[in-house]
């Protein structure tokens, strides 16, 4: 059962946090181990509120208590970033939670990651469609069998990979490794972010449903409704259930829908987006409303590198439509799938034919990356000095769109296919 506080009006601090703490109080974890598995800071949620709540709920029952940060693949953060992500004390971060473990999940530490077992390839064939047919390890962080009780705590977004994020995905691919992540990010890419992008029920949600149901511990979960900075939501109940609830509100607060498609789209990314890996988002929430042969312009001078963890696999690879890489895919078969599918997602629809690649939109990087670098990863370049975004404001009847803090609310048109 889903227990639920939602409100058409922002919900103050105090009221998430009495959610929180009676959420809580309902479960069993008396003298037991609990985990809390969190995002990193490229998500929007009242971290601090959430942590403190959790930490004061909890603190006194349980034998230990632990927060691990859903990374992905993501690089570690530094203490100073996590102080600020759980609102702690600059000077003296650890001082009032001497007691609570407060960890970074390792998605490339073999010792870090235990295995679950496989699913077999028949199994990825039936809910992939057959569009893959191979089985897959599917390793963990250890801490989470090494507790008695997980508790995910996080906010729920249309995903260009699996759909809707939140639940389940903080397991896959948050504290998971990289076979499955890899398996399921190819997938999506297989079906487009088009296609998958606020779609709720996906193959790729399936397939991470699967790998959770071989998790052997208790599974709770927190799932966030919040647009820009406000809560408007929280759902406590299993992973799935609470997810459920959630995405169903998500469709509705982060689905925006235009009557035509845009020749140009200039989307702002946000601070929290500091690389091309995240700030791709902005590229997977506008695709959908970019005219054919329009340019979708990722604006923001923060950002000065493509990856710090994958920037060398992608400056390999570069930036192409799926279909360069299905056509040839023996050419990049120790490429993982994550890589390829990012990729794709950035770049967009398209097509390859005989050689050649028709990306359906231009993608343009208005950045710090240098212009070469942006040419050599097969993007465009624009100095971001030379723009104005407020010439893009109030014109959208004239073919241009303004989307200011772009990456968590998706757009689409209005005869989309995935509209209800």
């Amino acid at each position: 059962m889903v227990h639920q506080l939602v409100r058409e009006s922002a919900l103050g601090a105090e009221e998430i946090a009495a959610f929180v703490a009676e959420a809580c109080a309902s479960l069993g974890v008396d003298d037991r181990k609990v985990l809390c598995i969190i995002p990193d800071n490229t998500r929007s949620m009242p971290m601090p509120t959430v942590f403190r709540a959790l930490c004061g709920a909890l603190g006194a029952r349980v034998k230990s208590l632990d927060f691990l940060i859903a990374l992905g693949t993501h690089p570690p953060m530094s203490d100073a970033a996590i102080a600020k992500l759980l609102g702690l004390p600059q000077d003296d971060p650890r001082s009032a939670y001497a007691n609570v473990g407060i960890h970074n999940h390792a998605w490339d530490d073999p010792a870090a990651l235990a295995s679950l077992g496989v699913i077999p390839a028949e199994e990825i064939a039936a809910i992939s469609g057959g569009r893959m047919n191979e089985s897959v390890e599917v390793t963990i962080n250890k801490r989470v069998l090494d507790c008695d009780v997980v508790i995910i705590a996080g906010p729920v977004f249309p995903h260009e990979v699996v759909g809707f994020s939140g639940g389940n995905k903080y397991f896959f691919p948050g504290v998971a490794g990289s076979e499955i992540l890899n398996l399921f990010h190819w997938l999506g890419a297989l079906i487009t972010n088009y296609s998958i992008n606020g779609t709720k029920h996906t193959p790729v949600r399936d397939v991470v449903n699967r790998a959770a149901a071989m998790i052997p511990v208790e599974k709770q979960c927190f799932c966030f409704n919040v647009v820009g900075k406000d809560t408007y939501g929280v759902y406590f109940g299993t992973p799935e259930e609470a997810w459920e609830a959630a995405a169903d509100r998500s469709s509705t607060t982060h689905v925006r829908y235009k009557p035509a498609p845009f020749k140009s789209v200039l989307a702002m990314a946000p601070p929290m987006y500091d690389e091309v890996w995240v700030a791709g988002k902005c590229m997977y929430k506008l695709e959908p409303v970019v005219a054919d042969g329009g340019e979708l312009i990722i604006y923001g001078k923060h950002i000065d590198r493509v990856s710090i963890t994958h920037g060398a696999l992608i400056k390999r690879i570069g930036y192409h439509v799926r279909d360069y890489f299905t056509a040839q895919m023996d050419r990049f078969a120790d490429i993982p799938g994550g890589i390829l599918a990012h990729s794709t997602h950035v770049r967009g629809a398209g097509t390859y034919v005989d050689g050649v690649e028709k990306p359906r939109v231009q993608v343009t990087l208005a950045t710090s990356i240098p212009e070469e670098e942006c040419r050599a990863i097969n993007l465009g370049y624009r100095d971001p000095d030379t723009i104005d975004p407020e010439a893009w404001a109030n014109r959208e009847d004239e073919g241009y769109l303004l989307v200011r803090n772009a990456g968590e609310t998706l757009y689409r048109l209005h005869d989309h296919p995935g509209n209800a």
